[in-house]
Protein backbone atom coordinates (compact mmCIF):
# COMPACT_ATOMS: atom_id res chain seq x y z
CA UNK A 1 0.00 0.00 0.00
CA UNK A 2 1.32 3.31 -0.74
CA UNK A 3 1.87 5.45 1.78
CA UNK A 4 -0.40 8.74 1.46
CA UNK A 5 0.86 12.29 2.04
CA UNK A 6 -1.58 13.67 4.58
CA UNK A 7 -0.20 16.97 4.85
CA UNK A 8 -1.02 17.23 0.85
CA UNK A 9 -4.26 15.37 0.96
CA UNK A 10 -5.68 18.07 3.63
CA UNK A 11 -4.49 21.07 1.82
CA UNK A 12 -6.51 19.25 -1.47
CA UNK A 13 -9.33 18.41 0.32
CA UNK A 14 -9.38 22.14 1.77
CA UNK A 15 -9.25 23.36 -1.51
CA UNK A 16 -12.14 21.64 -2.98
CA UNK A 17 -14.16 23.15 -0.13
CA UNK A 18 -13.47 26.81 -0.95
CA UNK A 19 -14.17 25.93 -4.41
CA UNK A 20 -17.55 24.74 -3.42
CA UNK A 21 -18.15 28.03 -1.19
CA UNK A 22 -17.13 29.82 -3.81
CA UNK A 23 -19.56 28.32 -6.64
CA UNK A 24 -22.57 28.45 -3.72
CA UNK A 25 -21.81 32.08 -3.60
CA UNK A 26 -21.55 33.21 -6.98
CA UNK A 27 -25.04 31.00 -7.53
CA UNK A 28 -27.07 32.70 -4.75
CA UNK A 29 -25.66 36.13 -5.97
CA UNK A 30 -26.87 35.41 -9.84
CA UNK A 31 -30.90 34.50 -8.31
CA UNK A 32 -31.05 36.89 -5.90
CA UNK A 33 -29.87 40.76 -7.12
CA UNK A 34 -30.82 43.32 -4.81
CA UNK A 35 -30.25 46.73 -5.57
CA UNK A 36 -29.62 48.20 -1.99
CA UNK A 37 -29.56 52.29 -1.26
CA UNK A 38 -26.40 53.57 0.44
CA UNK A 39 -27.81 55.53 3.83
CA UNK A 40 -25.03 58.39 4.22
CA UNK A 41 -23.85 61.15 6.66
CA UNK A 42 -24.73 64.50 6.00
CA UNK A 43 -28.97 65.37 6.92
CA UNK A 44 -29.70 64.46 3.02
CA UNK A 45 -32.61 62.18 2.12
CA UNK A 46 -31.14 59.13 1.45
CA UNK A 47 -34.25 57.12 1.98
CA UNK A 48 -36.65 59.42 -0.32
CA UNK A 49 -39.25 57.40 -2.87
CA UNK A 50 -38.53 53.90 -1.27
CA UNK A 51 -40.50 52.29 -3.90
CA UNK A 52 -38.39 52.85 -6.69
CA UNK A 53 -36.30 50.01 -6.71
CA UNK A 54 -38.33 47.44 -6.43
CA UNK A 55 -40.47 48.64 -9.36
CA UNK A 56 -36.92 48.90 -11.44
CA UNK A 57 -35.81 45.42 -10.30
CA UNK A 58 -39.26 43.76 -11.21
CA UNK A 59 -38.51 45.83 -14.73
CA UNK A 60 -35.19 44.10 -14.93
CA UNK A 61 -36.44 40.61 -14.34
CA UNK A 62 -39.38 41.17 -16.69
CA UNK A 63 -36.74 42.34 -19.43
CA UNK A 64 -33.81 40.82 -18.94
CA UNK A 65 -32.41 37.33 -18.09
CA UNK A 66 -31.20 38.78 -14.30
CA UNK A 67 -33.00 37.24 -11.49
CA UNK A 68 -33.77 39.68 -9.02
CA UNK A 69 -35.74 40.17 -5.27
CA UNK A 70 -37.92 43.19 -5.66
CA UNK A 71 -37.39 44.67 -1.80
CA UNK A 72 -36.23 48.12 -0.52
CA UNK A 73 -32.93 47.61 1.63
CA UNK A 74 -30.40 49.84 2.30
CA UNK A 75 -26.46 49.69 3.31
CA UNK A 76 -24.88 51.90 5.85
CA UNK A 77 -21.15 52.88 3.80
CA UNK A 78 -19.99 52.78 7.30
CA UNK A 79 -20.51 49.07 7.85
CA UNK A 80 -18.90 46.42 5.58
CA UNK A 81 -22.43 45.32 4.48
CA UNK A 82 -21.47 47.27 1.01
CA UNK A 83 -19.45 44.35 0.22
CA UNK A 84 -22.64 42.24 0.14
CA UNK A 85 -23.49 43.91 -2.91
CA UNK A 86 -21.91 44.32 -6.71
CA UNK A 87 -23.81 47.40 -7.12
CA UNK A 88 -24.76 50.40 -4.94
CA UNK A 89 -27.43 53.41 -5.30
CA UNK A 90 -26.97 57.04 -4.38
CA UNK A 91 -29.44 59.57 -3.88
CA UNK A 92 -30.78 62.74 -2.36
CA UNK A 93 -31.80 66.21 -2.48
CA UNK A 94 -29.51 67.81 0.31
CA UNK A 95 -26.07 67.53 1.59
CA UNK A 96 -23.49 64.68 1.66
CA UNK A 97 -20.62 64.76 4.04
CA UNK A 98 -18.38 61.20 4.02
CA UNK A 99 -16.78 60.20 7.53
CA UNK A 100 -13.20 58.67 7.07
CA UNK A 101 -14.72 55.52 7.32
CA UNK A 102 -17.38 56.16 4.67
CA UNK A 103 -14.56 57.15 2.23
CA UNK A 104 -12.22 54.06 3.13
CA UNK A 105 -15.23 51.89 2.91
CA UNK A 106 -16.29 52.70 -0.10
CA UNK A 107 -12.71 53.47 -2.18
CA UNK A 108 -11.95 49.52 -0.94
CA UNK A 109 -15.15 48.56 -2.45
CA UNK A 110 -14.63 50.61 -5.73
CA UNK A 111 -11.17 49.61 -6.22
CA UNK A 112 -12.31 46.03 -5.97
CA UNK A 113 -15.16 45.28 -8.44
CA UNK A 114 -17.92 47.01 -6.82
CA UNK A 115 -19.65 50.18 -9.12
CA UNK A 116 -21.87 53.07 -7.49
CA UNK A 117 -25.12 54.80 -9.17
CA UNK A 118 -25.57 58.56 -8.01
CA UNK A 119 -28.86 60.07 -9.03
CA UNK A 120 -29.10 63.69 -8.24
CA UNK A 121 -32.27 63.94 -7.23
CA UNK A 122 -32.11 68.30 -6.96
CA UNK A 123 -29.82 69.60 -4.90
CA UNK A 124 -26.77 67.00 -4.47
CA UNK A 125 -24.58 68.30 -6.64
CA UNK A 126 -22.09 70.30 -5.02
CA UNK A 127 -21.95 68.16 -2.42
CA UNK A 128 -21.05 64.69 -4.46
CA UNK A 129 -18.69 66.20 -5.83
CA UNK A 130 -16.82 67.42 -3.07
CA UNK A 131 -17.41 64.20 -1.49
CA UNK A 132 -16.00 61.76 -4.09
CA UNK A 133 -12.99 63.94 -4.30
CA UNK A 134 -12.03 61.88 -1.04
CA UNK A 135 -12.43 58.60 -2.32
CA UNK A 136 -10.47 59.71 -5.74
CA UNK A 137 -8.70 62.67 -5.12
CA UNK A 138 -6.87 62.84 -8.19
CA UNK A 139 -10.07 62.93 -10.39
CA UNK A 140 -13.02 64.89 -11.44
CA UNK A 141 -16.35 63.59 -12.89
CA UNK A 142 -16.18 63.51 -16.46
CA UNK A 143 -19.17 63.36 -18.89
CA UNK A 144 -19.60 60.11 -20.91
CA UNK A 145 -20.09 60.49 -24.67
CA UNK A 146 -22.97 58.94 -25.96
CA UNK A 147 -20.98 56.20 -28.27
CA UNK A 148 -20.18 54.94 -24.51
CA UNK A 149 -21.72 51.34 -23.96
CA UNK A 150 -23.69 51.91 -21.09
CA UNK A 151 -25.94 54.05 -23.20
CA UNK A 152 -26.87 51.07 -25.32
CA UNK A 153 -25.43 47.57 -23.66
CA UNK A 154 -29.55 46.86 -23.53
CA UNK A 155 -31.86 49.31 -24.66
CA UNK A 156 -30.44 52.22 -26.90
CA UNK A 157 -30.20 55.75 -26.07
CA UNK A 158 -28.79 57.42 -28.74
CA UNK A 159 -28.75 60.81 -27.04
CA UNK A 160 -27.17 59.37 -23.80
CA UNK A 161 -28.60 60.27 -20.84
CA UNK A 162 -32.61 60.87 -21.14
CA UNK A 163 -34.22 63.58 -19.42
CA UNK A 164 -36.78 62.78 -16.84
CA UNK A 165 -37.35 65.81 -14.54
CA UNK A 166 -37.32 69.22 -15.67
CA UNK A 167 -35.00 70.52 -12.19
CA UNK A 168 -33.53 73.84 -13.42
CA UNK A 169 -34.50 72.93 -17.20
CA UNK A 170 -30.63 72.31 -18.41
CA UNK A 171 -29.58 69.08 -20.35
CA UNK A 172 -29.36 65.93 -18.81
CA UNK A 173 -25.65 64.67 -18.30
CA UNK A 174 -24.20 61.01 -17.65
CA UNK A 175 -20.91 61.50 -15.54
CA UNK A 176 -18.04 59.36 -14.60
CA UNK A 177 -15.02 58.03 -12.64
CA UNK A 178 -13.06 55.19 -13.48
CA UNK A 179 -10.45 53.18 -11.49
CA UNK A 180 -8.03 51.20 -13.88
CA UNK A 181 -10.70 52.08 -16.93
CA UNK A 182 -13.59 50.54 -15.41
CA UNK A 183 -16.37 53.00 -14.98
CA UNK A 184 -16.92 52.54 -11.43
CA UNK A 185 -19.54 55.26 -10.64
CA UNK A 186 -22.03 56.66 -12.95
CA UNK A 187 -23.59 60.00 -11.72
CA UNK A 188 -26.81 61.30 -13.36
CA UNK A 189 -26.96 64.91 -13.35
CA UNK A 190 -30.12 66.93 -14.56
CA UNK A 191 -32.20 63.86 -15.29
CA UNK A 192 -33.44 61.75 -12.09
CA UNK A 193 -34.21 58.72 -13.91
CA UNK A 194 -34.70 56.91 -10.15
CA UNK A 195 -37.88 59.45 -9.73
CA UNK A 196 -39.32 57.82 -13.11
CA UNK A 197 -38.98 54.16 -11.12
CA UNK A 198 -41.30 55.14 -8.42
CA UNK A 199 -44.90 54.41 -8.23
CA UNK A 200 -47.23 56.65 -10.78
CA UNK A 201 -48.70 58.48 -8.34
CA UNK A 202 -45.71 59.94 -6.57
CA UNK A 203 -44.15 62.31 -9.21
CA UNK A 204 -47.38 61.94 -11.64
CA UNK A 205 -45.20 60.97 -14.80
CA UNK A 206 -46.20 59.92 -17.84
CA UNK A 207 -46.34 56.01 -18.37
CA UNK A 208 -44.32 56.95 -21.11
CA UNK A 209 -41.82 58.61 -18.80
CA UNK A 210 -41.66 56.32 -16.31
CA UNK A 211 -40.87 53.37 -18.67
CA UNK A 212 -37.95 55.57 -20.03
CA UNK A 213 -36.65 55.92 -17.02
CA UNK A 214 -37.19 52.34 -15.96
CA UNK A 215 -35.27 51.43 -19.31
CA UNK A 216 -32.30 53.47 -18.38
CA UNK A 217 -32.06 51.78 -15.06
CA UNK A 218 -31.83 48.79 -16.47
CA UNK A 219 -29.07 49.23 -18.87
CA UNK A 220 -27.13 51.14 -15.70
CA UNK A 221 -27.55 47.51 -13.93
CA UNK A 222 -26.84 45.49 -17.22
CA UNK A 223 -23.52 47.58 -17.56
CA UNK A 224 -22.56 47.49 -14.31
CA UNK A 225 -23.48 43.48 -14.09
CA UNK A 226 -20.92 42.38 -17.19
CA UNK A 227 -17.99 45.08 -17.04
Amino acid sequence: MKNINFNKFFVLVLFLMQIAQIESYSQKDLSDFVLPRVKYSGGGDWYNDPSSEPNLLKFIAANTNIKTNPIYTYVDLSTSDIFNYPILFMTGHGSVNFSPKEVKNLQTYLENGGFLYVDDDYGLDPFIRKEMKKVFPDQEFVELPFSFGLFNCHFNFPQGTPKIHEHNGKPPKGYGLFYNNRLVVFYTYESNPSDGWADPEVHNDKPEIRELALKFGTNIVVWALTH
